[in-house]
């Protein structure tokens, strides 16, 4: 059983100009969020201000979108926005003690690069980096790196495992004290705590060593965010922070039960890995204002852009009649399985019309929407976590700046107040403020003493 009684994680889950397709319309929205680095430093900094545990960057490297032409998709407002590495490391030079979880594709990647990179970021932060490993889903990424297909869902995360496990592999190099840096001596490394890894696998042949120290974590946090049946046995054999989209806390405990169901074949307990599903709140100091503010920014999402959610569960569904209902006869494509049940079946559960349907799912990308007032916000987050359906949740924002600082103003607090949510910094480290161990370097394992009885 989970212990519900502690205190909730939580993340910002944030991308470009902020989650709902139609924030970035309303006047009081910077529309430029996405390549403003004045406001993410201004963000960041305000988020560990709130002592918010991690920001979390969704990517993509491509223009994903199943617009069926360009004239839906200059509709669009999620187009430009910065690489996430890159802006974690500008990030993580204003802050101290915000973590930072970058995502990074094993599908359009090489183990050495994203090892690299990562560990280099974990060094500069302080420990402060995770690596949300994803497969990728669009097409549309495929055709920039020299393919006319994407991948298939089953081969995707096959290379995964194995991308992961050279990874981590890599990050293995070297023994945490390797780089004794002798000036008398003028020895720099001690050669017996360096480790090749020599990995020859179905996927990528990896010679190492990394030319990097073991980052300050052992491993940066590793999260992972896929519901499908492979996409649950990769979270529960390598991440420590699984991030879920679910509307309802049957959903969201079914999939709680069925991925930690899962670590016991791993060797893993329970505790060693977070389960966070997405929310985005939309904050009133009463409900009738919360309700103003959601209408209000409901009534700007276009159709074009509706239709284009959609697309990518269900393909083009424009020839449909929008009032009418979701069509019998839906293609079966290799995008993110794990969204298309759940809506086919509240679609036929509510009788949803096609324009219902993306009115209802589009704002928060299939995740949980909740409008209210601060108490009752909290009142849902705090029956989720003491249901022992979650460990956290990731905050994702309908629009910059005023949808994320009304919840650092005003939900936070009441969360604090509640004793659900911390005051302070508990460590330096992401892993530290997370309550998750440092892996050990398996030769410190390997030397351990064996305990006798």
């Amino acid at each position: 059983m989970k212990d519900t009684t502690g205190q909730l994680k939580l993340g910002l889950s944030l991308v470009s100009n902020g989650t709902h397709p139609a924030g970035w319309r309303l006047p009081e929205a910077n529309a430029a969020a996405g390549m403003d680095i004045a406001l993410w430093k201004e963000m960041a900094k305000a988020a560990e201000a709130a002592c918010i545990h991690f920001m979390f960057l969704a990517d993509g490297i491509a223009v994903r979108t199943a617009a069926k032409d360009n004239d839906a998709l200059s509709y669009s407002g999620r187009i430009d926005q910065f690489e996430p590495l890159t802006l974690l490391g500008a990030l993580s030079g204003v802050t101290d003690r915000l973590g930072f979880i970058a995502t990074a594709s094993t599908t359009y990647n090489e183990p050495f690069h994203i090892a690299r990179k990562f560990a280099s970021l974990d060094h500069i932060s302080g420990g402060r980096i995770g690596w949300n490993v994803v497969t990728s889903w669009s097409e549309a990424e495929a055709l920039n790196f020299s393919r006319d297909k994407h991948m298939e869902h089953g081969a995707r995360y096959g290379r995964a495992e194995e991308f992961v496990d050279v990874v981590r592999g890599l990050w293995d190099s070297w023994e945490d004290d390797a780089f004794i840096r002798d000036k008398d001596g003028g020895r720099y490394f001690d050669p017996a705590k360096m480790h090749v890894l020599d990995h020859k696998g179905e996927h990528f042949k990896v010679k190492g060593p990394l030319n990097l120290a073991r980052p300050p974590q052992g491993y940066p946090v590793i999260a992972q965010a896929g519901s499908s049946e492979p996409g649950q046995e990769l979270a529960a054999r390598t991440a420590d922070l699984i991030y879920t989209a679910k509307r309802d806390p049957e959903g969201a405990g079914q999939f709680y039960e069925s991925v930690k169901g899962r670590f016991a074949k791993y060797g893993r307990a329970r505790s060693s890995a977070l389960v966070m599903p997405g929310i985005m709140p939309v904050v009133g100091k009463t409900m009738e204002e919360a309700e103003a503010k959601y209408r209000r920014v409901q009534e700007l999402i276009h159709p074009k852009v509706g239709l284009a959610m959609l697309a990518r569960t269900f393909g083009d569904l424009s020839q449909y009649d929008l009032d009418g209902p979701l069509p019998d006869d839906l293609p079966e494509l290799d995008g993110v399985k794990s969204h298309r049940e759940p809506l086919i079946r509240m679609a036929r559960e509510n009788n949803l019309s096609i324009r219902e349907l993306y009115m209802r799912v589009t704002g928060a990308a299939g995740h949980m929407q909740l409008c209210g007032t601060p108490e009752s916000i909290a009142d849902t987050m705090e029956s989720w976590f003491r249901a022992g359906v979650c460990d956290g949740f990731n905050i994702m924002a309908p629009w910059f700046p005023d949808g994320l600082y009304d919840f650092f103003d005003l939900v936070v607090p009441e969360l604090q107040r509640r004793g659900l949510f911390r005051t302070a910094y508990e460590g330096k480290t992401l892993r530290e403020n997370l309550g998750l161990p440092r892996p050990a370097h398996p030769a410190a394992k390997a030397a351990a003493p064996v305990e006798t009885v």
